[in-house]
């Protein structure tokens, strides 16, 4: 199956508002997938980039739980930039699609919620590699 930017999807995770602050939660069928993996990245020094790789198995979903960042998102024909800045909504990533983290705000926090624990060989981390890749799903 050949992924696009189009299966790209934000998703809404319920927000719970209470005088006391707000409460989100993923749970049950939030999202499409069994999370195998959670990780997140902090502490991102301005003007740094994370990222830079696609996976051929794995989704994942990131949130900005803190702050905001853009995520570069690439097929191998189109590219589309998403600005995540509310902790009650996650970028789904399908498998098959490049993506690039930058612009980290002071004190932001990605919450990375992943379908599969980490395997060296899900990685595409080369963009030259990752175009061949994808020609290869034609």
């Amino acid at each position: 199956m050949r992924t696009t930017i189009d299966d790209i999807q934000i998703i809404d995770i319920p927000k719970i508002h209470d005088i006391r602050g707000n409460l989100s939660v993923v749970e049950g069928n939030t999202i499409p997938f069994e999370i195998k993996r959670v990780y997140y990245l902090y502490d991102v020094p301005s003007g740094s980039e994370r990222g830079g790789h696609s996976h051929i198995e794995q989704l994942e979903l990131l949130i900005a739980l803190s702050g905001s960042f853009e995520v570069v998102l690439k097929d191998g024909s189109k590219n589309r930039t998403v600005t995540l800045n509310k902790p009650n909504q996650g970028l789904l990533i399908p498998i098959g699609i490049w993506r690039e983290l930058q612009n980290f705000s002071s004190g932001s926090v990605c919450l990375v919620l992943a379908s599969d624990v980490f395997s060296e060989k899900d990685y595409i981390r080369e963009y030259a590699d990752f175009v061949l890749f994808k020609d290869g799903m034609c």
